[in-house]
């Protein structure tokens, strides 16, 4: 498998997963340093603070051109990082981007509501309802960056190969699924070939 997208919910401990994942496989691990990268290439650094800040605290706002050229630079990354291959790469709609990649495993990692607010509060000492509307602001920014950008909806079980809850599965036991799932894969494609 060449590469792996990671699709996660804020408080999903998606990212936790992709790090369980890149130690299983031996994979390169690809998160925030897309957004730098890409802004740098598209020579709008602005636009990776402005990405970071999902929530919109910093009030940054890119020009419709510079976000343009960021995402154009972000979709040129992914497409070389599938193609060094051996990589897992967290966020930024890689499951769209790379969607008709034919060595792309797709995995959404979710978890409820409930479960969410409550990691999060915990994770940074914050109030029940802070971590709510936390929570509730990074879905709505997720949703909205992929419905304006991609064309595509966040919550489309289409986009994915596997979706898994961490309401069931601890970070690490999800990664097992998914690096069995590379295995068996590989094993297919080595018996059809």
């Amino acid at each position: 498998m060449a590469v792996i997208t990671i699709s996660r919910q804020m408080g999903s401990l998606g990212c936790q997963v992709a790090e369980e994942i890149s130690r299983c496989l031996n994979y390169r691990l690809v998160w925030r340093e897309v957004i730098n990268q890409a802004a740098l290439r598209a020579g709008v650094p602005e636009v990776a603070l402005a990405t970071i800040d999902e929530l919109n605290l910093l009030g940054i706002r890119p020009s419709q051109e510079d976000r343009n050229a960021y995402h154009n630079a972000v979709r040129e990354l992914m497409k070389e990082y599938a193609e060094e291959g051996d990589v897992v790469i967290v966020g930024r709609a890689g499951q769209v981007i790379l969607h008709d990649h034919p060595d792309a495993l797709h995995v959404k990692i979710y978890a409820p509501f409930h479960l969410r607010v409550a990691r999060i509060a915990e994770e940074h000492s914050l109030p029940l309802e802070a971590a709510r509307i936390q929570v509730e602001k990074s879905d709505q920014a997720r949703t909205r960056y992929l419905k304006r950008y991609y064309r595509a909806r966040w919550d489309d079980p289409g986009l994915y190969v596997l979706m898994l809850s961490t309401a069931q599965f601890t970070p690490k036991m999800a990664a097992e699924i998914v690096c069995n799932a590379v295995s068996r894969l590989q094993e297919g494609r080595k018996t059809l070939a």
